[in-house]
């Protein structure tokens, strides 16, 4: 092979870090490369990073195979004790020219292999510039890493390190740059998206961020904001929902349980009952709005009637995108010295929860028949709505926008009638 090829696992940060990544590596000369970005959120997305770089040495038996990203950060050694594995590279040496051009020698020791220093020391986040997102089309903007909290199930924060907030006017400049590129969307990404601000001068807030994206570059024609977390949504993040026609209606919901004392074991901010007036006011402002949510199934000391009260919160809350984690003990972190369930129980559930997700998805389907929408088409024959519902739309351009009505859907997407959307 020749030049730098990039894998990539987990969430949309690390997306865009990949770009940051490639383009880093290519200043600093690197060829003949793979680099392999992991995610550490489960023990099988460690599992898929280390097949992915078995299969990257058998196709590509010359190239240098560099290893990175929140499992490198968490697991260091694990990935360093790989015979493929030429180097491994912490979160933040990844974003640095520098380290390409300082890779160990071919066979060295594990320990030698190693560039990850301790991810707690970093203070800042600096605003990292990308001209595109290879394969996708909506752009993701990085406004924030790390994390402050320490919800017991959760590896994260020893991978990304305490929270820390690109500036307001970096963010801008960015998203100017993409839509210049001709991106239609831009998705506002972080690890705790809604703890931004509370680290720079005069403590912006996410909503406030958004509010400003969105008066100084018009340009932009749609915003979405990727995971939040409820109990953290202010004011002028209401009022944009409420508003703003160009703020996406959609959001993904860091929910994780539906029981009370189970979300005091995970140490969440929130109870149920928090979780259901969010979902109240949000759609009583914005009717059309989608939510989507992650949950996990299994977790230590969870009971039948604790699983119910899950399944029944995503209900309550009409969770249309529901995403099913069965639970993964992270080593380390508090929960995995908890009193564990069987592993078949906590797959039987997760199986369950998926079940009532498929349920609430396909309810959301058939309350979208017989709208109007406008779509941005996709790279892969499909679109998205505005609240983020998947549309067939085999035939029309990727990248471009139309208008849309829903004529019905096959359990999976949306199928329409067609009317080609003006230049937009």
């Amino acid at each position: 092979m020749s030049g730098v090829e990039v894998i990539t696992f987990g969430c949309r940060l690390n997306t865009y870090e990949s770009e940051v990544m490639r383009a880093e590596a290519e200043k600093a000369g690197l060829n003949n490369a793979v680099l392999v970005n992991t995610c550490a959120v489960t023990a099988e997305a460690v599992r898929q990073a280390r097949q992915a770089i078995r299969r990257a040495r058998r196709d590509n038996p010359h190239a240098r195979i560099i290893v990175t990203g929140c499992a490198a950060q968490t697991e260091k050694e694990t990935f360093a004790e790989m015979s493929e594995v030429d180097a491994v590279l912490g979160n933040e040496e990844k974003l640095k020219s520098a380290s390409y051009r300082a890779l160990p020698d071919f066979g060295v020791s594990a320990e030698e292999k190693l560039r990850v220093n301790d991810i707690m020391s970093v203070r800042a986040t600096a605003p990292q510039m990308v001209k595109h997102i290879d394969g996708h089309v909506r752009a993701f903007i990085q406004v924030q890493n790390g994390c402050d909290h320490r919800c017991t199930f959760c590896i994260i924060p020893y991978g990304r390190g305490n929270s820390r907030s690109v500036p307001m006017g970096a963010v801008v400049d960015q998203a100017r740059r993409l839509v210049e590129g001709g991106y239609r969307e831009i998705v506002l990404t972080g690890v705790d998206a809604t703890s931004y601000g509370a680290d720079l001068p005069g403590t912006p807030t996410l909503g406030l961020l958004a509010g400003t994206l969105l008066k100084q570059a018009p340009e932009i024609l749609r915003l979405r904001l990727s995971s939040i977390d409820s109990i953290e949504a202010d004011r002028h993040l209401l009022d944009l929902i409420a508003d703003e026609p160009r703020f996406m209606p959609h959001l993904h919901l860091s929910l994780q349980h539906g029981d009370d004392l189970i979300l005091k074991r995970m140490k969440r901010r929130h109870s149920s009952a928090d979780a259901r007036a969010f979902c109240d006011e949000v759609r009583r402002l914005r009717p059309e709005i989608s939510f989507g949510a992650d949950m996990i199934a299994g977790f230590p000391t969870e009971t039948e009637e604790m699983f119910e009260s899950a399944a029944r919160l995503a209900e309550d809350c009409g969770i249309a995108h529901l995403h099913v984690f069965p639970y993964s003990p992270r080593p380390g972190t508090p929960a995995a010295r908890m009193p564990q369930l069987d592993r078949a129980l906590v797959k039987e559930r997760a199986a369950r929860l998926r079940v009532k997700g498929a349920e609430l998805y396909a309810a959301h389907l058939d309350r979208m028949v017989g709208s109007d929408q406008t779509i941005l088409v996709e790279m892969n024959g499909l679109a998205h709505t505005e609240n983020f519902t998947l549309v067939d739309a085999a035939g029309l351009e990727p990248r471009s926008l139309a208008k849309v009505t829903i004529t019905g859907h096959n359990g999976k997407h949306l199928t329409m009638h067609r009317e080609q959307m003006a230049a937009a």
